[in-house]
Order: C-alpha cells, then structure tokens, then sequence
C-alpha cells in the first residue's frame, strides 16, 4: 500500500471512463446506454477506491500521506506532488462520492448529446480530485482552472434557455480572479525558487506589504468561487441554468475550492496578512449571510432561492476559517461537508419535480404531499437538515463556527446568528408552498412519486447527513491533528513576526 500510487488512480481512473466514451460507436440507442454504464461504473468504482484513503488513512499525523512526488518541469523546480492531510481527505471523498450520484441522478433527464455529457463529468472528477491532492502550487493552479472547462460545457451546451450567458458569466468571473492568483503563485516562485507547496511553506519569508498584495491576489480567486458578497452575482445565474447535476456539483464541490483555498494556501503561507485582512472578511461574510437571507425570502424560483441560501451557509465558513482557533477551523470545514452534501440533496429535490412539471416555479406547486409522500419526507428531511436541526449534519458545523466565533467576537457570533433564524424563515416557507396545502392544480394530479431509481439517488446523501449530525467525531477526529497544526503554525509565525517587529 505505501508503494502504490492510490491518489493518482482516484485522481485520473474517471478518464479511463472518459476514453471509453470518446471511442465507443454504433447506433445512438446503444452509445447513449454504453455511455452511461461506462460513466457510472468508472465513477463507482473511483469511489470505492478512494474510500480505502479513508480506510488506511492515519487520524493521529498531522502531515501530509499517500504522497507521490515526480521531477515533472526540472528546470523550473516544478514537480508533480500529490498528497492529503486531514483538511483535504474529506473533500476528495465527497467529490467521488456525488460524481456517480450526478451520473444516476441524469440517467434520464439528460437525452441530448448523452456521450459528450458524460465524458465532461468525467473529465470534472479528474480535475476536482487532482485539485484536493495537489500539493504543487502550479499544479494546483491547472486543476484548479481546469475545473472550469467542463462546468463551462455543462452550463453552456445542456443548460437552460439563458444557458450561454450564465455559462460565460460562470467562466469570466471565475478565470479573472484565477489569473491574479497566477501572478501571486509567480510572486512566490521568484521568492522561494520552487512550487512545492510544503518547501514553499519553509522557505517563504516575506514582508508584511509584500504578504498583503498577494493575499488579496489569493483572495480574489477564492472569493469568486465561495461566492462571497459582492463577486456571487454569477452563481444564481448559474445554477438557474445549469442541469441538475451541474447544480449538485457547482454546490456541492466547486463552492468549496474557496475555503478549501483560503485553508491550504492564504492562512498557511500569508499568516500576518490573514490577520489583517480578517475584519474586512467577516464583515463581507456577514453581509452575505444577511443579505443573501433575505434576497432568498422574495424568491420565486425553486433554484435560484437555494442558490442565495448557499451564499449564506458560506459565509459561516469565510468567518470560521479566519477566526482561526480549533472549534471555528473544524466547524468551517464540517460545514463545507455538510452543505456539500444537504444542498446537493436540496437541488436533486428541485430536478425531481422539474422532471415532471418542466417548471422551477413555486407558485407552479403545492399540495404535493398528496400525491407524493415519499418526496415530501425527503424534501423535509434535506431542508431541516439546511436549516440545522440538531441530530442532522447542517447543525454541527454550524454550531462549532458560532463557538469559535463567540470566543473571540461576540458581535460577529451574534449577527450570523440572525442568519440561522433568516434560513429557517425561507427554508420552512419554501416547503410549505411547495408540499403542504390543498391539490388544486389541475396539472399536478397525475404527478407521480420518487422512483427507485431516484430513491437510489437519495438513500447515501439520507445515510450521510443522519451519520454525521449523529456521530461527528468520526469526521472531526481525522481532521483534528491536521487543523490543530495549522492553527499552530498560523500562531507562531505571528509571534514571530511581532517579536521581529519589537527587535531594535
């Protein structure tokens, strides 16, 4: 097991897929049916593999493991780097884990272009693993922007009718703070001589002007994908025409290469300029909590409220991760998980109906509990998740950042808690008008419940959320050793930096 390469075969097997469909040929019946056979099977068995990353994983070292490095660029100290701590495990287990669920969940709703559609989530599994594990900052950087070419072919090709321009607004605001972010990787090359993420930590000494110019090129990149207020205009643009799948994976994992981003890289390598800059981060999480809150309760559309309500749960991660002691640094990235996995369920709920209806508007519902009992259970059961019921996933990570929070700023503590009550407000509101009430509508008296197929869809997302709002320790306990490093990391170099400014 030590010898063998495991995170470049989670990392790259969806391509193995991926080349089966480019090649496969025949009639379009057999193509589509062999394409969907070859995405999912690839993508569960990509899971199960990455699951024995869990399996061997070591919940007592706070370093890097599974690690694989290759001389990839010489010349330039470039290397090909790979490998996960506490921080990242996590998130490559929930990037695996909702791929084939997007897959099942498209089984038919998806009947243009079948092949293309599942060679792009494919290729999207490549990139957003490979971006977890990678430990090379320029590495990063081409999975990181990688992610954005197939996303950009989900929106665009099998979007909705405002489906170019979402797909082109999705693109430009995320490839322009990406490129701010290049020019900061450059900064740091020409300052410690290599890419190498864990050398440049070693090496990296710069000064707090320098520190602060590329945080907020960092920053500019990160922000975009949280989204945090005022750069989140793209995201409900997005997800009102993305397919359903493309709004589980835009939700459940592109919104955390952000944090993930502000954790791994900003926190770690520009330590005095996290602190600076930390007020300015809280006060535009909280405004994103509010506001986004509030914009959510006027909503007509099914999509576009869930897509403020992400806005909002994000903002519990900016302020968490940046108030930087062991309850708000694990609760932001239990709430990454969380809301990966509830507001993936949330939008598969939404594709359900809109299977049916082929409309995402609320006024188009009501009374469906009637008709289709199994759904409302699992609608309820997602959206009092959402709003953090205690027992459910949604409520652990939000209560550990609002620990955190209030040990170190009560009135920061106080004002995102207005957000839990803003979230329940719109949460409840929106179920109540879409499955309570009386069966008026005429068109709504034929619909027909959940299918096995999207029971099937539903029953691991169900089994997780119950699992990690019941017995949380099994996810906070690996990520404990790998957080506490950070946050000692992060401290000391402070105090160094403020014993170097004190010395005559």
């Amino acid at each position: 097991m030590s010898n063998w390469p495991i995170l470049s075969l989670v990392t790259f097997l969806p391509l193995v897929g991926a080349f089966f469909c480019l090649v496969v040929n025949g009639p379009k019946e057999a193509v589509d049916r062999n394409c969907r056979s070859a995405a999912l099977l690839t993508s569960l068995a990509t899971f199960v593999i990455s699951l024995v990353l869990w399996a061997r994983f070591d919940a007592t070292k706070a370093g890097f493991q599974f690690e694989e490095k290759l001389d990839w660029v010489p010349a330039l100290s470039i290397g090909y780097h790979m490998g996960i701590d506490g921080i990242s495990l996590f998130f490559v287990l929930l990037s695996t884990l909702l791929t084939p669920i997007c897959i099942l969940a498209s089984w038919e709703s998806i009947q243009v272009r079948v092949k293309e559609y599942m060679i792009a989530f494919l290729v999207l599994e490549t990139f957003m693993v490979g971006m977890f594990c990678a430990l090379d900052l320029a590495l990063f950087y081409i999975f990181f922007e990688g992610v954005l070419i197939p996303m950009f072919l989900i929106i665009g090709v099998w979007g909705g009718k405002r489906r170019v321009y979402a797909a082109f607004k999705f693109f430009l605001y995320t490839l322009l703070g990406s490129v701010l972010m290049l020019l900061a990787i450059i900064a740091i090359y020409w300052q410690a001589g290599t890419t190498d993420l864990p050398t440049v930590m070693e090496k990296l000494d710069l000064p707090f002007t320098w520190q602060c110019w590329l945080w907020l090129a960092f920053f500019a990149s990160f922000a975009v994908k949280v989204p945090m207020w005022p750069v989140h205009t793209w995201l409900p643009d997005a997800h009102v025409e993305a397919p359903t799948a493309g709004s589980v994976i835009l939700a459940g994992v592109l919104l955390k290469m952000g944090g993930y981003g502000f954790l791994r890289f900003s926190i770690p390598l520009l330590p005095e300029a996290s602190q600076y800059f930390a007020p300015l981060v809280f006060g535009l999480s909280l405004v994103a909590i509010i506001y986004t809150s509030l914009v959510a309760l006027v909503q007509e559309d099914m999509k576009k409220l869930i897509a403020y309500s992400s806005i909002a749960h994000m903002g519990f991660v900016t302020i968490g991760a940046f108030i930087m002691n062991m309850q708000s640094v694990q609760g932001a990235i239990f709430q990454m998980l969380s809301h990966g996995i509830v507001s993936a369920a949330l939008f598969l709920c939404v594709g359900v109906v809109y299977d049916r209806m082929h409309t995402r508007e609320i006024a188009a519902y009501g009374g469906l509990v009637h008709r289709m009992p199994r759904y409302a259970f699992t609608f309820m059961f997602f959206t009092l998740a959402s709003v953090g019921l205690p027992g459910l996933s949604g409520f652990v990570g939000e209560f550990l950042v609002l620990v955190g929070t209030f040990k170190a700023n009560t009135w920061v503590a106080f004002l995102a808690t207005t957000g839990i009550i803003l979230g329940a407000a719109y949460a409840l509101w929106l179920y109540r008008k879409v499955i309570f009430g009386e069966l008026t509508k005429d068109s709504l008296k034929g619909i027909l419940d959940m299918n096995r197929r999207e029971i099937a869809v539903f029953l691991p997302l169900v089994l997780i959320t119950l699992w990690m709002g019941i017995y949380p320790s099994s996810f906070l306990d690996p990520m404990a050793p790998a957080v506490d490093k950070l946050i000692g990391d992060y401290q000391a170099a402070l105090k160094l930096a403020r014993t170097a400014a004190l010395a005559p």
